[in-house]
């Protein structure tokens, strides 16, 4: 910690002392009426504009009793401010909002006593707070780690709250928490258990510097002086239900802040603005969507890295503006601010630090890696029927079946209509047969118009007193969703989990399932607030609502004020989706006794500790072919790594070449699956609207899929990001910054789609770096530059980094019969002749499973294993090794000291060696 941190002397040398300023204030605003007006009609207001009249009365009073509050403490007095004067001639950086409504003008500015100055940087606000009316330190306590805040005058914003305390803890040496909180009564705090570090780190990679008047904090990289984090820019509002701060970072290359549809880099010179409030909508650019993750990794011209979140579940409006340095201004309409800082180095090292405290996501179960087949109206037992029989008669690849809502009766959880339906116990049982796995859609509204005792659910719900109440708590809230009117589980409930497992023990013995998805949990409502309305407060209608789809918090989902067991909704709402798929998780484990399966649409930070994640309700449309990709990455940055998007698109129709190309694409997202509306054709890869060849194309980028597996799976065994971009691999490469056409699985293979009709080609970045072509071996000429590449209509650009050694399987139509099949081996030569890879197996299934782990080494002409651990009891055979990068041709290829048949292609300088049967439980040796 820097010592100089605590000195009160601490000054910003541009502004000047409070009581200074107010001399100032007043003289200029006086002056400013006298010269506007006879000095003798100021004081006939009937004279006078209304406007002018305001002014003077306002002037005479802060004069005779102080600018600011003053009296008992309450009264608020705003003066007109002259525009012409040093307080009000502020850059961006240093400009704190003080309107941030639509519709602001000079004359609305004014009237809240703030400054109004135009600028031509995009998100920086005209009406600003001018600089004085802060908070300042008053004492320093704990050693100097914490201050003890205070501020002299009100803000416009109702319920300011005048006193503060501002922690800092050095949580690791290289994650340090900043919470600026109220101490004299308790506000409400996310309640999620974050893996917090116990004691203070003796070395850290950051130095921290608390200025005293006005209050404000920096952190510092060691060892470049750099700023990461500079909260000293601009003055801080902390009213009950407004806390607005800006944090100046050092870099125009950030990523982040979801979830939201946009490119992967933050596009900085539109001065973006990103509202956080989860919401039942179709993805659309600038509105909010599904989930709530209020973090931003920066990287640095030098390549350095740092992170920054927010722990904060009450609407969040963050703003992106491109001042210098850079402003990310954070208004929240509750809680408290808390942040944490991390400081990287790499990007990898930042997304680890930023997993290591909202938790690492589990290892999911195999077969969930497979391929997924759903779609909203099978129109009954015999059409999912239809639907599979096509898919393994042209032995398309594919692992599981989904069911949407169409299944239920009327919509309603834990039932299945016995009409349409009637065989689905039977499809079910079948499908088990078959290896193939089962998932069907849970919605959290629950229908509470059918008759006492004739829906258990409902009964049991209110038996246990289990849903979300009215403001009064007298009565469940009542809303309307696909059943109709519905009441809803409020899953903050301590008997919630018990009661949901109750009716979801009851439906696994009618239809066993493998997995649930719940959807619709932001939560939705078709009517706002309530079927009755909200009542007329602040929290329906508070001080100010960030841009939202829909204009209203209330908006499709329920009132502000309705009441749960862990506080109100107008808080937990953006918790909502979470604390369901944690219940449903826990479910799951305790029915099934294996891994769990639960795909959610709503998501919070740590969220990934339950459930993988989809985009939602997306359309069939290129443009959205290429937004798939943003998403992905972006949940591998947010710790929800099992991520897709509705292959082919889930609104309106796809035609063949379109879904060929998703299904090349979707074959990378880590959560592979297919679904579509109701009212659209069937669009999965073997339907009989597409052609004989297409089916061949889709069959080939399902066995591609099926093929990488092992190396799927081996990287989520490592609790890390999979999908990445290419900027988090070669952080100094200034081409690498905005590239989100292509994206990285692990370190190894660069998937390079067409992202357009009628493309045959694709314009490829291939950075500085040895590549081949994962299919033939072909080393890429030319690298570090853009390079147009073939990509006929049947064909995926995959490309495999040198120094990569990547486990394949030989495929089959399902995962459990794929995981029978022999291993393979992809060896890429660097520049060094060296490459590194491993596999990681286990049973697939159950929880904290033995495993095995199997490193591989290339050094020169010789390939090596090292068996790390072999605690998993099976047979696991290698059966062919590709080397990319042999110079000349072997004259003798050994494995373990045994002459073994090859090949060579002089051309691609790859050596093939098949037909082998090496026990990869043993270590090997290849040389050549």
């Amino acid at each position: 910690m820097t010592k100089s941190s605590v000195q009160s002397q601490t000054m910003r040398s541009n502004w000047c002392s409070r009581s200074k300023m107010r001399h100032i204030y007043m003289r200029l605003l006086l002056h400013s009426v006298i010269h506007s007006k006879q000095l003798h009609t100021m004081w006939r207001p009937q004279r006078l504009g209304l406007h002018e009249a305001v002014i003077a009365a306002l002037a005479l009073q802060a004069w005779v009793h102080g600018f600011g509050v003053h009296g008992n403490g309450t009264r608020r007095v705003f003066v007109k401010r002259d525009q012409d004067s040093s307080q009000c001639h502020l850059k961006g950086e240093h400009r704190s909002d003080c309107y941030p409504e639509t519709g602001v003008t000079e004359a609305a500015c004014l009237s809240r006593g703030c400054c109004w100055q135009t600028t031509n940087v995009k998100g920086a606000p005209y009406c600003f707070y001018p600089p004085g009316e802060d908070y300042s330190v008053q004492k320093v306590i704990n050693n100097g780690m914490s201050v003890l805040l205070t501020r002299s005058q009100h803000t416009h914003w109702p319920n300011d709250v005048m006193d503060l305390q501002a922690d800092v803890v050095e949580e690791t040496n290289s994650r340090l928490r900043f919470k600026i909180y109220d101490p004299n009564n308790k506000r409400y705090e996310v309640p999620l258990p974050l893996n917090k570090a116990s004691g203070s780190s003796q070395q850290t990679a950051y130095s921290f510097t608390i200025d005293h008047n006005p209050f404000g904090l920096t952190v510092t990289r060691k060892s470049t002086k750099s700023v990461l984090f500079d909260a000293s820019l601009a003055p801080l509002i902390f009213s009950d239900q407004m806390l607005q701060i800006s944090v100046g970072v050092p870099t125009t290359n950030l990523y982040g802040i979801g979830e939201n549809r946009k490119p992967f880099r933050i596009q900085l010179e539109q001065g973006p603005g990103y509202s956080l409030w989860a919401h039942d909508i179709i993805p659309e650019i600038n509105t909010n969507v599904y989930g709530s993750h209020p973090f931003v990794v920066g990287i640095e011209p030098n390549g350095d890295a740092f992170g920054i979140f927010l722990i904060n579940s009450n609407a969040l409006r963050i703003d992106v503006i491109p001042t210098s340095p850079v402003t990310i201004r954070y208004r929240a309409l509750g809680g408290i601010l808390d942040f944490y800082v991390f400081t990287g180095p790499t990007p990898d090292d930042v997304i680890d630090q930023y997993w290591t405290l909202i938790g690492q996501p589990p290892l999911p179960p195999y077969w969930s890696l497979g391929y997924h087949l759903s779609r909203w109206g099978y129109g009954g037992t015999s059409g999912m029927n239809a639907t599979i029989q096509r898919m393994r008669n042209k032995q398309m690849p594919f692992d599981t079946i989904w069911n949407d809502i169409d299944y239920m009766v009327k919509e309603m959880d834990w039932t299945y209509d016995q009409t349409v339906y009637g065989q689905l116990p039977d499809l079910v049982k079948d499908i088990h047969s078959h290896g193939e796995k089962y998932v069907m859609i849970l919605d959290p509204g629950i229908s509470n118009t059918q008759p006492k005792g004739q829906y258990a659910p409902y009964d049991d719900g209110i038996a246990d007193d289990i849903f979300v109440k009215t403001a009064d708590g007298s009565a469940p809230i009542v809303g309307e969703v696909w059943p109709g009117k519905t009441v809803f589980p409020d899953f903050t409930h301590p008997k919630a989990e018990a009661w949901w497992q109750k009716h979801a023990q009851i439906m696994h013995a009618q239809l066993p399932f493998d997995g649930i998805w719940i959807d619709m949990n932001e939560p939705s409502n078709f009517k706002d607030g309530s079927v009755t309305g909200c009542g007329n407060n602040s929290l329906e209608n508070p001080p100010y609502t960030p841009p939202l789809n829909g204009s209203s918090l209330i908006q499709k989902t329920l009132c502000m004020s309705s009441t749960f067991h862990g506080g109100l909704h107008y808080n937990l709402h953006n918790l909502y989706g979470h604390f369901e798929g944690k219940a449903t998780y826990n479910v799951l484990n305790n029915i099934i006794g294996k891994r769990p399966f639960v795909l959610s649409r709503s998501t919070f930070a740590g969220s990934g500790n339950y459930v993988a994640h989809w985009e939602g309700d997306n359309f069939a449309d290129w443009s959205d072919l290429y937004y798939s990709i943003p998403e992905v990455l972006s949940f591998n940055m947010f710790g929800i790594p099992f991520t897709g998007v509705d292959i082919c698109g889930f609104r309106g129709d796809s035609d063949e070449e379109l879904c060929t190309r998703w299904l090349q694409l979707g074959a990378f997202y880590p959560f592979m699956r297919s679904h579509n509306q109701n009212v659209t054709p069937d669009k999965d890869p073997a339907a009989g609207r597409f052609s004989s060849a297409a089916h061949d194309r889709n069959r080939e980028a399902l066995r591609l899929r099926y093929r990488l597996l092992p190396f799927l799976y081996s990287l989520m065994s490592r609790k890390r990001a999979v999908a990445r971009p290419l900027v988090f691999q070669y952080p100094t490469d200034s081409a690498a910054y905005s590239i989100d056409r292509q994206f990285l699985w692990g370190d190894s293979l660069l998937i390079s789609p067409v992202l357009d009709r009628g493309n045959r080609t694709v314009n490829a970045y291939f950075p500085k770096d040895t590549w081949y072509d994962f299919f033939t071996g072909a080393e890429v000429s030319n690298t570090g530059q853009w390079s147009v590449i073939s990509a006929p209509l049947d064909k995926i650009n995959v490309h495999l980094r040198g120094g990569s050694i990547v486990p394949t399987q030989v495929p089959d139509v399902t995962t459990e019969k794929s995981r029978h099949n022999d291993f393979g081996l992809v060896v890429a030569s660097s520049g060094s002749r060296t490459a590194q890879g491993f596999l990681y197996w286990d049973d697939g299934e159950t929880l904290d499973a033995p495993f095995n782990n199997i490193q591989f080494n290339l050094d020169g002409e010789r390939l090596t294993s090292t068996v790390k651990s072999s605690n998993y009891a099976t047979t696991m055979t290698l059966g062919s090794i590709n080397v990319y990068g042999v110079a000349a041709a072997p004259s003798t290829v050994r494995v373990n000291g045994m002459g073994v048949a090859h090949a060579y292609d002089s051309h691609t300088k790859a050596l093939s060696v098949t037909r082998l049967k090496v026990d990869l439980l043993k270590p090997f040796v290849m040389t050549w």
